[in-house]
């Protein structure tokens, strides 16, 4: 029935439009599908895949930064005809982890401060997905990224190993231990690049404190070992290990995976100091997870 307006003329009507507006019929696909949305978009974005050219840049730059290297020493082992890889498995992250640092410090804020300076997040929670499903997905899509990252160049170095002709029970059990040691590193950097990013939604300031956690203080580290082992204190070189992520990892991967230690004088943990690095990773990863649920307990009130 059509509803006069008091402004209008006499004899005049309103008119009623059909904007289309109707109800969902479909399937309601729930909390899984959502958290599996979510971890999908965040992986592609990881490396800019649907977002602009220019997002795409710097992760894909990295990524051949990573492999190259692997390509570079497996032409020369084929070439040359050498009986063994220029560089173990499990040493090549340890290598390479100042390009390891820079990817997180770059995709880490990417994945979270977006939401948090434009105050998204709360419209995630409106939905059927819940705090720990956004802290999930987008932890496993950045480990998950790296996981990529830092196992490209080992998948490299072992398909260029069996090329070369190299024992294939050598190569084999190598790069399993190569990929477990990055497994773990991807859990560990990943946990500190989000709750990093998670505290801030300036981009900058996140980069910045990223690159600081995990690079920096591998320098510092790095260098307060070396003097320790020049003034005779060799003793104290494994234990100072435990304040950087990545000496972290080379201690681990050293006391369980048989790795040759990149300390100075290659002066690795014992097995009982090795008990104590694998507690520490695994209380850094748990304890990252946790951060991170408190963080968005907050962020999505």
């Amino acid at each position: 029935m059509a509803v006069e307006h008091p402004l209008t003329q006499p004899g005049e009507q309103t008119r009623i439009h059909n904007i289309g507006y109707r109800n969902y019929d479909g399937a309601r696909l729930g909390r899984a599908y959502a958290r599996r949305s979510l971890y999908s978009q965040s992986l592609r974005g990881a490396y800019g895949l649907g977002r602009s050219v220019k997002s795409k840049v710097l992760p894909m730059l990295l990524f051949v930064v990573m492999c190259v290297p692997a390509l570079i020493m497996v032409a020369v082992a084929v070439a040359t005809k050498a009986k063994d890889l220029p560089v173990d498995y499990t040493r090549y992250a340890v290598i390479m982890q100042a390009v390891i640092g820079l990817y997180v410090a770059s995709q880490g804020p990417q994945a979270v401060s977006r939401d948090l300076r434009f105050k998204t997040v709360p419209l995630y929670f409106s939905r059927p997905i819940e705090t720990g499903d956004y802290v999930r997905a987008k932890y496993a899509a950045l480990a998950s990224a790296l996981f990529i990252l830092t196992a490209a160049p080992l998948i490299v170095l072992y398909v260029g190993a069996l090329l070369a002709k190299l024992d294939f029970s050598d190569q084999s059990k190598g790069f399993g231990q190569g990929l477990l040691s990055v497994a773990l590193l991807s859990l560990l950097f990943a946990g500190i690049g989000l709750v990093i990013s998670a505290i801030t939604p300036r981009r900058g300031f996140g980069i910045a404190a990223v690159i600081a956690a995990l690079t920096i203080s591998y320098g510092a580290v790095s260098t307060v070992q070396a003097i320790a082992f020049e003034r005779s204190s060799s003793g104290a070189v494994p234990w100072l290990g435990l304040f950087s992520p990545i000496t972290l990892i080379d201690g681990v991967q050293t006391a369980f995976l048989g790795a040759s230690s990149a300390f100075p004088g290659e002066v690795g943990p014992s097995s009982g100091q090795g008990v104590v690095y694998l507690v520490v990773v695994l209380g850094l990863i748990a304890g990252c997870y946790g951060l991170l649920m408190r963080r968005y307990r907050k962020v999505g009130l």
